[in-house]
């Protein structure tokens, strides 16, 4: 399974809808909260060059945000990129 990394803050609606998703599709989700780390959140914009978030990376590709991610899954393009990875992808994902 993949590595999925979420740029997040704690109050943002469309990134506790983007979790859920995610959840329901069996995986877990690393959140790095740029509310609380401002640092993060530079980084975050210099990676991806947008301000919003979420902001979803499945392994290494950065899917965009919750929109994005939607729309992946209503193409059936999310399941073999979440799972594409299952063999080479060994390192749990912490939810935090």
């Amino acid at each position: 399974m993949s590595q999925i990394r979420m740029y997040s803050t704690q109050i943002c609606p469309y990134c506790i809808r983007a979790e859920r998703l995610l959840h329901k599709k069996g995986v877990q989700v690393h959140k790095i909260l740029v509310d609380r780390n401002p640092k993060e959140m530079n980084t975050m914009i210099e990676i991806t060059g947008r301000r919003t978030v979420p902001q979803i990376f499945i392994g290494d590709r950065h899917v965009g945000g919750y929109d994005d991610l939607v729309e992946l899954d209503m193409e059936g393009e999310l399941d073999p990129l979440l799972y594409s990875q299952a063999e080479s992808s060994k390192n749990p994902v912490i939810d935090n």
